[in-house]
């Protein structure tokens, strides 16, 4: 069969001819892009949700529908997410480290001491501090408020680029910025939490899981379910 349907051409190289099917019951062939799921399988995404980064679909209130609000809250999550970034890597840092905890680190303001920073003695007082970041943020603030742009609000640019992370593809670096700084956010309420029903550290809290997965979780420490 297969000899039968080579051709000899008039160069006397072998033709293949292509084989059409001319089956109508046979389905074409459809290319599909694979899209992330939604928070609620079986949902639908709303309109308004349809193209931010990161979408899940996630509005069951219905918050986000004006277009004003949706831009705040987007612009909220961002903020937000890069201050959880920094102090989850500041609090494990320090612990890692060996200079103490997220949780007593700032009791000197409320026992009497002088602020440190990684050993080394902050030679400001709690007042001289609190004025200097006053006027640093309300100056960096004011600057990133008065873009009209909201792009730019979000992503202001400027030359600090070190590591050169803004000439590769922006997009997929705003999507990692993003899921990223969710993870900060849960894991700071995480944190926060356990420190409230245990009293552990996050370094200390994982010392005593991993030896006994079982016994050392959210679910053995009297608190977080109640029974």
């Amino acid at each position: 069969m297969q000899t039968a349907l080579l051709q000899k051409s008039c160069l006397g190289q072998v033709v293949r001819p292509t084989l059409r099917s001319n089956n109508p019951l046979r389905a074409p062939h459809v290319r599909t892009n694979a899209k992330a799921g939604n928070w609620l399988p079986g949902s639908e995404t709303p309109s308004y949700l349809e193209d931010l980064p990161a979408s899940y679909g996630f509005d069951p209130l219905g918050l986000g529908k004006t277009d004003s609000s949706l831009e705040r809250f987007t612009e909220a999550e961002l903020m937000n997410g890069r201050w959880a970034m920094l102090g989850i890597a500041g609090a494990l840092g320090a612990e890692v480290l060996g200079f103490g905890d997220w949780y007593n680190a700032p009791l000197w303001a409320v026992n009497g001491g002088s602020p440190t920073w990684f050993g080394v003695q902050v030679p400001f007082s709690l007042e001289t501090l609190l004025a200097i970041e006053f006027v640093a943020m309300a100056g960096a603030e004011s600057l990133r408020g008065a873009q009209e742009d909201p792009e730019k609000r979000k992503y202001p640019g400027g030359p600090f680029d070190p590591a050169g992370l803004a000439k590769g593809d922006s997009t997929t670096a705003k999507l990692k910025e993003l899921k990223n700084g969710r993870l900060a956010m849960v894991a700071f309420i995480g944190i926060v939490a356990q420190h409230a029903a245990n009293g552990l550290t996050p370094i200390e809290a994982l010392k005593a899981h991993l030896p006994s997965p079982t016994t050392a979780n959210f679910a053995t420490n009297g608190v977080s379910l109640p029974f």
